[in-house]
């Protein structure tokens, strides 16, 4: 299995100011890379947790006593870390979005460039795919989800086009999808077809519920002084992400005390989002929208 080099590595796993005998979690455990950091920096008294709910990730698990696996997703964070009698951690770690792994491998569905049926799913347990959305979802709701996931601004066009077309052929296979939005696009192709399949992928995988919902579960887990370290790829996770840090709710919104202080449940460590540097930029073209942000819990 062929992962590519993690992005920020060394960024986020510093951020995480790791204390050698302490408990971590690494919800977005993929290939190892970032895992494989953490786990150097423990001694014989410090833990891993791994989450991902790829099963493709399994391959992957180190063969280490101080690393533990959970093969679920990462929404229900605070659930599967009680069933493993986890009350509290030092550090969590999350790398959102889509693996270089599931990227490549065309049956998965994920990228424009394979010619494959559209799926998407990063549980092949799941039921929802692609397919399922283009081929069932109302015209209001296409538009909607171009508009929200994709920010696509003929997004009401594009689900009109989507209606007129499947009534008279299922879309499944990526080559008829992209042929169908040829006269859709509007600008750059790369583009535009990345923002519809971003919107896809978002709404397969409820990613935008599910990181507010382990956001909440982190803040629920952490210890007082631990750290939590988000790597986004969107604007959409990383407003979420930027506000949650800042004040503690999803639409930053400042709440303030009788007194007029500004209630806050974490410190941002970085005042300006981490981004790659020119080296990381060159060896590895995935962290070009990677954004790094490290909160510690008050």
């Amino acid at each position: 299995m062929s992962y590519h080099k993690p992005v920020l590595l060394d960024e986020s796993i510093d951020g995480l100011n790791i204390n050698s005998q302490g408990i971590y979690v690494d919800v977005t455990f993929g290939g190892g890379g970032h895992s494989k950091s953490i786990l150097k920096r423990l001694n014989d008294k410090g833990h891993l947790i791994g989450f991902d709910r790829d099963s493709d990730a399994k391959r992957n698990i180190p063969d280490d006593p101080r690393f533990t696996f959970i093969h679920g997703n990462f929404r229900y964070l605070y659930k599967f870390l009680r069933l493993n009698n986890i009350d509290k951690v030092d550090g969590i770690l999350a790398d959102l979005g889509v693996s270089s792994f599931q990227f490549d491998t065309a049956e998965r569905g994920f990228s424009y460039r394979f010619e494959a049926d559209l799926d998407m799913r990063m549980s092949q347990e799941n039921e929802l795919d692609a397919t399922s959305i283009l081929n069932t979802y109302s015209e209001k709701e296409l538009w909607y989800m171009f508009s929200d996931y994709g920010e696509i601004k003929n997004s009401r066009s594009l689900a009109k086009s989507i209606i007129e077309y499947r009534a008279n052929q299922e879309i499944k296979a990526s080559s008829d999808f992209i042929k169908m939005l040829g006269p859709m696009i509007r600008g750059s192709k790369v583009k535009y077809l990345s923002q519809v399949y971003q919107a896809l992928r978002i709404e397969v995988n409820d990613e935008i519920n599910a990181l507010k919902d382990f956001l909440l579960d982190a803040h629920k887990v952490l210890k007082k002084g631990g750290r939590l370290s988000v790597i986004s790829y969107h604007s959409l996770e990383d407003r979420l992400v930027k506000n949650f840090f800042k004040v503690g709710n999803f639409e930053g919104k400042m709440i303030q005390d009788d007194f007029g202080n500004i209630e806050r449940i974490f410190k941002p460590i970085n005042r300006k989002v981490i981004l790659a540097n020119e080296q990381e930029l060159e060896e590895n073209s995935r962290a070009r929208s990677a954004k790094l942000r490290v909160a510690e819990k008050l």
